[in-house]
């Protein structure tokens, strides 16, 4: 399915947070394994548990969770080089352990953009005395079918600030940047 106009909803994760074995329900990478359920359906209790464990063991750094200075922090970074990349964001919000966007690419590959916000993020929160991973891998770009599904992206990823999120809407603009001269 093509993406609507160009629009997409991006979804990713900080490190550790989703891990194969997750009692929510998980897929693995290019669906190799079959896995019975999803996170609406989640899978038989117990039945990934030792997976799930051994995943646990193998991860270089405890899972992160960002603090509410820490989101707004990483939020502004990542919209800050999303906008100094040419990417039409209409709507972002960061939580503890993922964000959402919704955006519009310009003619270079979504995931990689997405990887330099994220890594302009994972700069801004070690200047404040982040250690460790950051990010999960692989973002999830979801295309945008038409201009109701917009809409409705639009609306759910702004609601995340009604449960803790960090969240921002393009009417607010850029304005914590610092304006040359």
């Amino acid at each position: 399915m093509s993406a609507w106009n160009g629009w997409y909803h991006v979804t990713g994760g900080t490190y550790g947070t989703w891990l194969r074995g997750d009692p929510r329900g998980w897929r693995d990478k290019k669906h190799r394994t079959h896995v019975e359920g999803d996170y609406k359906h989640p899978p038989p209790p117990g039945k990934y548990d030792g997976l799930l464990e051994h995943v646990r063991h193998s991860m270089s750094h405890p899972p992160v969770k960002l603090s509410p200075q820490h989101r707004r922090i990483a939020g502004r970074a990542m919209v800050e080089r999303l906008a100094d990349l040419h990417v039409e964001l209409l709507a972002f919000a960061l939580d503890a352990v993922h964000f959402h966007a919704l955006a519009r690419f310009p003619n270079v590959p979504a995931r990689e953009l997405i990887g330099r916000a994220k890594k302009h993020a994972y700069h801004e929160l070690t200047a404040v005395g982040h250690e460790g991973k950051l990010w999960a891998k692989r973002p999830r770009l979801l295309p945008v079918a038409d201009r109701g599904h917009q809409v409705r992206v639009y609306r759910y990823v702004l609601d995340h600030g009604d449960v803790g999120a960090w969240a921002w809407s393009f009417k607010e603009g850029v304005y914590w940047r610092e304006l040359p001269g």
